[in-house]
């Protein structure tokens, strides 16, 4: 835990690009610190920003339903972003921001130790899986990141933008459901 406290403190006080003097504050990963699904989105947006937790917005509170709905409450999960503060304008991550943002990603995983993530759209496949990954051609496939399970499905803001994409995420996440139950009773 003290290992944890620190990787949290010191990505807290992390000043190493640009994006941290145009926003509130680091937004670091919540949740459960041994949880078996870690679910990582692109980084934080306004309302996550001005409370400093992930996904708490509008975006939030629809994956906050997913959740439920697979039988899973938010406490069961760790919840992160690629990038830890907001980029302007909510606009996209750069990939030179990613680059420095990904150690503590990398950490959170190390440290969590998940046995599944979920990439919430383009922007985090394209960090963890590979940088021409195409979300809207690959998402809801199995793949591997050492022995961890990893999928991709489009990010909650885009069912928000586009409702006709709810299916195949229920789709993809009854998919996760079932790997999670099977793999958390074994």
């Amino acid at each position: 835990m003290a290992d944890w406290q620190n990787l949290k403190q010191e990505c807290l006080a992390c000043r190493q690009c640009h994006l941290r003097a145009g926003c509130r504050g680091v937004v670091f990963g919540e949740g459960n610190l041994s949880a078996d699904l870690m679910l990582v989105g692109e980084g934080p947006g306004q309302v996550e920003d001005e409370l400093g937790r992930p996904f708490v917005g509008a975006a939030g509170q629809l994956l906050n339903r997913i959740i439920q709905a697979i039988n899973l409450r938010r406490e069961d999960v760790y919840i992160t972003n690629v990038v830890k503060c907001r980029p302007p304008y909510n606009r996209t991550p750069q990939k030179a921001e990613m680059d420095i943002c990904g150690p503590w990603l990398r950490q959170e995983i190390e440290q969590v130790k998940p046995k599944i993530i979920v990439c919430l759209g383009a922007v985090a496949a394209k960090y963890l899986i590979d940088q021409n990954f195409k979300i809207t051609r690959e998402r809801g496939r199995w793949l591997k990141l050492g022995d961890i399970n990893l999928m991709a499905t489009y990010h909650p803001a885009a069912l928000l933008r586009d409702p006709s994409k709810k299916r195949p995420v229920w789709e993809d996440f009854k998919q996760i459901r079932d790997l999670y139950f099977r793999l958390v009773q074994n």
